[in-house]
């Protein structure tokens, strides 16, 4: 068996899948995208373990077992994150969620203060 169409196919897969993490909005598409790169890896694993003969038998197969429950639990969570963020902002765009809390316009003073501020 020739290695370099699968190495080949992996290579195009894994490429798709960061184009799709990097340019796509909707946060759906982005963990398919995600998925699309670790199914990649999962090729390039099986093709190692059958193109080189390894010390331990079948440990690329093994690895890639690992990786598809790794990204079985990735699914799980990131579906439910994005479930979540529909339900609060009733949108899955990646560009509306903030990353960060916003900013509090009182800067930490009593609005008292604020207040007496502004009557002078």
């Amino acid at each position: 068996m020739r290695p370099v169409i699968p190495y080949v196919t992996a290579a195009l897969l894994f490429g798709l899948g960061v184009y799709g993490v990097l340019r796509r909005r909707n946060a759906v598409l982005v963990l398919m995208s995600v998925e699309l790169m670790l199914n990649a890896v999962n090729l390039i694993l099986v093709t190692a373990d059958t193109t080189a003969r390894a010390v331990l038998p079948h440990s690329g197969q093994v690895f890639a077992l690992f990786v598809i429950v790794l990204a079985a639990a990735e699914i799980g969570v990131g579906l439910a994150i994005v479930l979540q963020l529909y339900r609060l902002r009733a949108t899955v765009a990646v560009d509306d969620v903030p990353l960060t809390e916003p900013s509090d316009p009182l800067d930490g003073r009593e609005p008292a203060v604020l207040d007496s501020e502004a009557g002078r």
